[in-house]
C-alpha cells in the first residue's frame, strides 16, 4: 500500500514538474474550485470601499460563445454585504454579480474569518 502511494506522488510529482506556469496555474485553479473557496469582494470608487460581497466560492472569467475568447469582465455569486461587516446578517441574501476589466477597481481575497 506504502509503495503505490509512494509511486503515485512520485508520478504526480514529475507531472506537475513538466508543466508550464500556466498549466500549474489551471491545475491549481481547478483543485480550489473544486475545494471551494470563502471569498471576499470588495469593490472600491476612488479609495472608498462601496460594495462588498462574501462567501464567493469562484470568480468565473467570462467567455465567449463562438470562439472560447476570454470576455472583459468576471462573474459569481455571493452574499452581498449591505453594511460592511463581513458578517452575514439577517436579510442579506446570495446575489449574482458582474465586474468589468474596464475602470472597475475591485479586489477579491480569501476571507481571514
Amino acid at each position: 500500500m506504502r509503495a503505490s502511494f509512494a509511486l503515485f506522488v512520485m508520478a504526480a510529482s514529475f507531472l506537475l514538474a513538466s508543466c508550464t506556469q500556466e498549466q500549474q496555474n489551471k491545475i491549481s485553479r481547478s483543485v480550489q474550485n473544486w475545494t471551494g473557496t470563502n471569498g471576499v469582494l470588495e469593490i472600491y470608487s476612488g479609495d472608498k470601499l462601496v460594495r462588498r460581497f462574501i462567501h464567493i466560492d469562484k470568480m468565473t472569467t467570462a467567455s465567449a460563445t463562438e470562439g472560447g475568447s476570454a470576455r472583459p469582465y468576471r462573474f459569481g455569486y455571493g452574499i452581498l454585504d449591505e453594511n460592511l461587516n463581513m458578517v452575514t446578517d439577517p436579510g442579506e441574501k446570495k446575489v449574482y454579480f458582474e465586474v468589468s476589466d474596464y475602470g472597475t477597481n475591485y479586489v477579491f481575497f480569501e476571507s481571514p474569518r
